[in-house]
């Protein structure tokens, strides 16, 4: 068999997936795995079937096994889905990892690190525990808190959350992978103290090393810049400086992915190893015998990060091969290191990091060469009519220059192409930018990282050359943020887009694969595999169809504030009503707009005179394109919503409503022209549409005598679906609105956070009495209300249901 080892990779993967919704009793796995293996050994004949078949339970036992409830002890069985006040004695599983976040302009510093418990205190004393829990501290951990370090600490500990809204970071999902199930939340770093231990725990190598890495890569440079933290990101794997505003322009340029210690860096670090020792000419087999430790040691002092190990895992395979002289096959290999490291930990399955770097891998293996072979025919063009000794010929130096241009074209196109599903479902991007921008960023990343290494080695007894490496990697890192920088800022370099579907995904490798290949043209399974693609093509179109007669509302509740979202809602296809505050427009609405495909907002409506709900405007209007703006009409008292008003009217075409104006389709039924109300509230604009069918009104915030009003001048108002919000003063809903609307569903848009904004006992008691589902955000999170002909769901972020029709 040519690759002998992808069958079996891709039986042990499947079984994975198996175990990943399946799970049956661990004891039972285990037994039938013992009574397969046992007969593979006495039954010849049937031993290849049996030994499929204990790759099947093997993928699946190991899964199951890192997710099992295997101790009395364990955490789920104490906690359960509470939070508790606790203080917490474990064990340090690596040390803290340091992180900036900008607020308002200013660096806040926070940490975090997986604890190992083993005790936890609560009201009835102490008890053992057992459990992995991921705990977070505002501010910096001293020196003394490092990987296998003994500690205790007080917090609140809890379940992890889940998405904040539809298309978030799910850390519920994330960590669960990982067998963490709880989070610990900190007050200070004096919640946490060292155990006492006999002798003393030493600091491992690695923090040792990376204390005095940073140092010596600082030397002659002057004070921290942004250039000399990245530098450090990049040569010691430090992730401090990634800050969302740092990373965003990386991002779009598609260019991230050098920050990480991944198959790039360790693919770059072995080149420049064999590249220097085969110009000192020594033999392949000396070379991998010293490229192979120098890997794995690199990997231990950037502090073992699952990405480097399964880089220096997919490494190390092909050094071996190479050295030993063997024909390679980076396909084969590829599906080897991905048997191995999930043999160590099957969960790195459902790691994006994995994902992404055994498929572009893989795209790699199979269309580079056809990229290679296509551009340098083009390039090199032959005339037909000409003996090859009247060719027209390219200098040496020339050639070499353009072959290894095409070539490196060709890489970051065949990687690109490897990656699109992926970073459209985890970054939500679309950069074909990214092409171009790693052709210059990856060759200077290379240069980059030399220098690194070069001031790295002579630090320690030459550090006048040291510093001139730390000069040329400072300067290369300058190039490196200048190139990405104008590759994101170029418009059509890079497009928000929404996360694709299981269809799209399977479609789209299918067709890279088979079709670009070439693969469908040349195999005896050729009818099979067009016959998958074109069921696979149309399923897609009537899914694409379906989505395009379904309309989707989002309800998002903002600490104080709210904002809903409506998409395919008709004319004017996407409408924004409010956003938040400045903090939470930042936090939640701008990367909810843009985790729904969202670069252009349709229309932008600000409902109520509050800041808690219009004060991020400013982040919304330079984030996202927008062609329409409402304002309500009425005079705020509040001077900071009238400097976010003020603000807004030069920078965009906008226009102020009253009851009978039309906003795109929606209809606004409050306030009455030329009344105003004396509170913010009563004068708070309300939308009113309907969508497939259903009647939706849009409360805002609306007082008791803004509710009044609407009483009096729609007596006819109906609405199937009604959204509202907290009045500073009154209750949302009264009962003679609530007569005349007759609802069908009522979302109540209020938080956990401040506590005034939260729907009273009262409120919950009368609105209980009516038989009409009622839904809190603050007891379900964000909300996605979908509407189509005939029918509805509302669901929460996770995507579990909260009511259907």
């Amino acid at each position: 068999m040519k690759r002998p080892l992808c069958p079996v990779a891709l039986f042990y993967i499947g079984r994975i997936l198996l175990g990943q919704w399946l799970h049956p009793p661990l004891i039972g796995l285990f037994a039938f795995s013992f009574v397969c293996a046992l007969a593979a050994l006495l039954w010849k004949r049937g031993r290849i079937y049996l030994l499929q078949s204990l790759l099947v339970l093997v993928g699946w036992t190991n899964l199951n096994w890192h997710s099992a409830i295997i101790s009395p002890n364990d955490l789920r069985l104490l906690l359960g889905d509470e939070m508790e006040a606790v203080t917490v004695r474990g064990t340090l599983r690596a040390s803290p990892m340091p992180r900036i976040f900008e607020r308002q302009g200013r660096e806040l510093w926070h940490s975090s690190v997986v604890i190992d418990a083993e005790q936890i205190r609560r009201p009835g004393g102490w008890q053992p525990a057992f459990g992995k829990i991921i705990a977070y501290a505002p501010g910096l951990l001293s020196s003394n808190f490092f990987s296998g370090q003994s500690v205790e600490v007080a917090g609140v500990l809890g379940p992890l959350p889940g998405p904040r809204a539809d298309g978030l970071f799910d850390a519920r999902s994330y960590y669960q992978h990982d067998a963490i199930y709880y989070q610990l939340r900190t007050e200070s770093v004096t919640a946490w103290s060292v155990g006492q231990e006999t002798p003393p725990r030493r600091m491992p190598l690695s923090d040792r090393f990376t204390a005095w890495a940073r140092k010596t890569l600082a030397l002659g440079l002057g004070p921290e810049d942004a250039a000399l933290r990245l530098i450090w990101t990049l040569a010691l794997d430090w992730k401090a400086p990634l800050t969302e505003t740092v990373e965003e322009p990386f991002m779009r340029a598609g260019t991230y992915h050098i920050f990480a210690v991944d198959g790039l860096r360790i693919g770059l670090l072995a080149g420049i190893g064999v590249g220097l020792l085969r110009f000192l000419r020594l033999p392949r087999a000396f070379c991998g015998l010293l490229l192979i430790p120098v890997i794995w040691f690199y990997v231990a002092i950037t502090g073992w990060p699952a990405s480097a190990i399964r880089a220096a895992i997919m490494m190390s395979i092909v050094i071996v091969g190479w050295a030993g002289h063997r024909p390679t096959d980076l396909v084969n290999s590829l599906f080897t290191a991905a048997f191995i490291i999930l043999l160590w930990d099957p969960a790195q399955l459902f790691q994006p990091g994995f994902q992404l770097s055994f498929l572009v891998v893989f795209c790699i293996a199979l269309l580079l060469p056809l990229f290679q072979n296509f551009f340098q025919s083009w390039a090199f063009k032959k005339d037909p009519f000409l003996p090859e000794a009247l060719q027209p010929r390219w200098p040496p130096p020339v050639q070499a220059a353009v072959r290894f241009a095409l070539d490196a074209c060709a890489l970051s196109l065949a990687a690109w192409l490897g990656s699109i599903p992926l970073a459209a479902a985890y970054f939500h991007l679309f950069t074909p930018v990214s092409v171009p921008a790693n052709f210059l960023v990856v060759p200077i990343t290379a240069l980059a990282l030399m220098s690194s290494i070069g001031s790295l080695l002579t630090g320690g007894w030459l550090p006048g050359l040291a510093i001139l490496f730390n000069h040329a990697g400072w300067f290369f890192m300058k190039c490196i943020i200048a190139l990405s920088h104008g590759a994101a800022q170029w418009p059509p370099g890079s497009c928000n887009v929404s996360t694709p579907s299981p269809v799209t995904f399977v479609l789209y490798y299918l067709v890279l694969f088979l079709v670009l290949t070439g693969w469908i043209f040349r195999s005896r399974f050729k009818r099979a595999a067009a016959l998958a693609i074109l069921g696979l093509g149309v399923c897609w179109l009537a899914q694409r169809a379906a989505e395009n007669k379904t309309a989707r509302l989002h309800f998002l509740p903002l600490n104080g504030g709210s904002a809903v979202f409506a998409d395919n809602a008709g004319a004017g296809k996407s409408f924004l009503f409010d956003c938040g505050n400045a903090g939470a427009a930042e936090l939640v609405v701008r990367p909810f707009l843009r985790a729904q495909g969202v670069n252009t907002l349709d229309s932008f409506a600000l409902t109520v005179g509050h800041v808690a709900d219009a004060g991020g405007a400013e982040v919304v209007l330079t984030s996202f394109s927008l062609p329409h703006v409402f304002l309500n009409p009425a005079r705020d008292i509040s001077s900071a919503y009238r400097k976010t008003i003020d603000e807004i009217k030069p920078a965009v075409r906008w226009q102020a409503l009253q009851a009978g104006d039309d906003a795109q389709g929606w209809s606004v039924l409050h306030p009455e022209r030329a009344v105003q109300f004396p509170d913010a509230d009563d004068n708070a604009l309300v939308f009113s549409r309907e969508i497939n069918g259903y009647s939706v009104l849009l409360l805002s915030t609306l007082g008791r005598s803004g509710q009044d009003s609407l009483v009096e001048h729609h007596p006819d108002l109906r609405a199937d679906m009604v959204v509202a919000g907290l009045p500073a003063k009154d209750e949302p809903l009264s009962e003679p609105l609530l007569h005349l609307l007759q609802p069908k569903l009522i979302v109540i848009m209020d938080s956990e956070f401040p506590a005034t904004r939260r729907a009273s006992a009262k409120l919950r008691q009368r609105l209980a009495t009516h038989n009409v589902p009622v839904i809190y955000c603050r007891d379900t999170g964000a909300l996605k209300l979908t509407l189509w002909r005939g029918g509805w769901d509302l669901k929460d972020a996770s995507g579990q249901t909260v009511s259907v029709y």
